[in-house]
């Protein structure tokens, strides 16, 4: 029985025929049983600000959604797709990696001046530039595909919003879902690198890997300010990405055939869009729904998780991992 508001979300209900379809990929619930009885007795952290806090301590509302939209839309792809080498930088002593390693290089930008957070600019930003930004171990991958990113959403900021993103903000209901007038309603519209959306069999899945993941940073960092606060975070689901199917894997909760798992393991490319791919994450998005329902059926109420906390707890823990993950060309994660 589905117990949390996250199963209302247009988004786990559209993975949820996913599932229903699936020919490559499957989701245990005993494993999943078995996994909440004992991580159940974890601590979940609800940090204040898990991303921008482990690098600079910023207080002003409005500069922490700027520089966190920033992130938001440059937060995919860190494995170069031919090496299978992490996008990796140093900052302050550390050696950060994957998206951290992008996290470490924006504050790093903005340390030296770099006006990361003007719509403007963004909109007239080179690759040379951005190269400047993003120096690490290696090219980070796509560059070429930030430049246009960053181009689109930039115009769209200095045409709509004089520039920042917390106009946006401000301008939205300060929820996902509004009767159209919700973030994730509107930034899926307004900025069409948001629009995570697949297919399946002929069926329309939505994902929105980033779009969630900007409001869930939001959240973490400006709610117990009182600043803002995401109305519907319960129908909040997990961010389907590359890590997270790796931990599921490895407990046991998600399988895949075994043309699936060689094809994974070889570092062959899995095609964005193909059956394969969808799949994943949809059971991504599956599995940590269950798993937070079978995880809160054991805590008492007053420590009930929502799901991007389990999801948190995931990524965390095997986002340096070894492991080999699926690689698939894509901005949406």
């Amino acid at each position: 029985m589905h117990e949390s508001p996250v199963w209302t979300s247009p988004v786990l209900r559209s993975a949820r025929g996913v599932v229903d379809r699936s020919r490559h990929v499957s989701t245990s619930i005993e494993a999943i049983e078995q996994v909440a009885s004992w991580m159940a007795f974890e601590e979940f952290a609800f940090p204040s600000d898990p991303v921008d806090g482990a690098f600079n301590r910023r207080t002003d509302p409005a500069e922490i959604v700027d520089v966190s939209f920033f992130y938001a839309v440059m937060n995919f792809a860190f494995t170069d797709f031919d090496s299978g080498v992490k996008f990796a930088a140093d900052y302050r002593g550390r050696t950060w990696s994957d998206s951290e390693g992008m996290f470490a290089c924006v504050n790093r930008a903005l340390d030296e001046g770099v006006p990361l957070t003007d719509g403007a600019y963004l909109a007239e930003i080179t690759r040379a530039e951005l190269d400047r930004v993003f120096s690490g171990n290696i090219e980070i991958p796509m560059l070429g595909e930030r430049v246009q990113i960053l181009n689109a959403a930039g115009r769209t900021l200095a045409e709509r919003y004089d520039g920042s993103a917390h106009r946006f903000v401000a301008d939205c209901a300060p929820a996902m879902y509004a009767d159209n007038n919700g973030l994730l309603e509107r930034l899926v519209v307004e900025f069409p690198r948001f629009n995570d959306v697949s297919t399946h069999y002929g069926h329309e899945v939505q994902l929105h890997k980033l779009a969630q993941l900007w409001l869930w940073q939001l959240h973490m960092a400006l709610a117990d300010g009182g600043a803002f606060s995401v109305a519907d975070l319960d129908r909040m689901t997990a961010f389907a990405d590359y890590i997270v199917p790796v931990a599921l894997r490895l407990m046991g909760i998600v399988a895949y055939t075994s043309d699936l798992e060689n094809a994974i393991n070889r570092g062959d490319h899995i095609a964005a869009d193909s059956a394969e791919e969808v799949e994943i994450r949809a059971h991504t998005l599956y599995a940590t729904a269950l798993l937070t329902d079978a995880i809160n059926r054991i805590r008492p109420p007053s420590l009930a998780l929502v799901v991007p906390q389990v999801d948190f707890r995931l990524w965390k823990a095997y986002h340096a991992t070894f492991w080999p993950h699926h690689l698939t060309c894509t901005i949406m994660y």
